[in-house]
């Protein structure tokens, strides 16, 4: 088999396996995010739906967030095909996209202090490069 030949067959399998690896941190962040929140407004934490939240349970939101974008941005570089902190980046600037849309719809519904949406975008892409370099270091890279 020629190189060329090789390089033709080779090369959509990464773009397929990068794409796979950003699309398992984009589910396990939806799915730990959303699964966390669920449950805390089932057990009474959280207030209901549309209702504001105080800054202590915005600092809690917060810190499991922060801990999951980490743990996404690890897997996705774990299951990169090659480059994994690029790959956590990408993860990182997907999740900046979706905060910055989310403080822009909810800036002044008075759902709670302005502070969150800001530490969302703000913490998204270093955030991501710390889960990144850990699946990094893991991996000898």
């Amino acid at each position: 088999m020629s190189y060329e030949t090789m390089d033709k067959t080779v090369m959509p399998r990464r773009v397929g396996r990068s794409i796979a690896a950003v699309a398992a941190g984009i589910v396990a962040g939806i799915v730990l995010s959303l699964g966390t929140d669920v449950a805390l407004h089932f057990v009474g934490l959280f207030p209901a739906l549309g209702q504001p939240m105080s800054d202590r349970l915005l600092a809690l939101a917060t810190t499991y967030r922060a801990v999951y974008s980490v743990l996404c941005s690890y897997l996705t570089a774990r299951l990169a095909p090659r480059r994994p902190l690029l790959h956590a980046m990408v993860l990182g600037v997907l999740g900046l996209i979706v905060s910055v849309i989310g403080a822009a719809t909810t800036w002044n519904r008075g759902l709670g202090p302005h502070w969150y949406p800001v530490a969302l975008v703000v913490l998204a892409l270093p955030l991501s490069w710390l889960g990144g370099r850990l699946g990094e270091l893991e991996l000898g890279a």
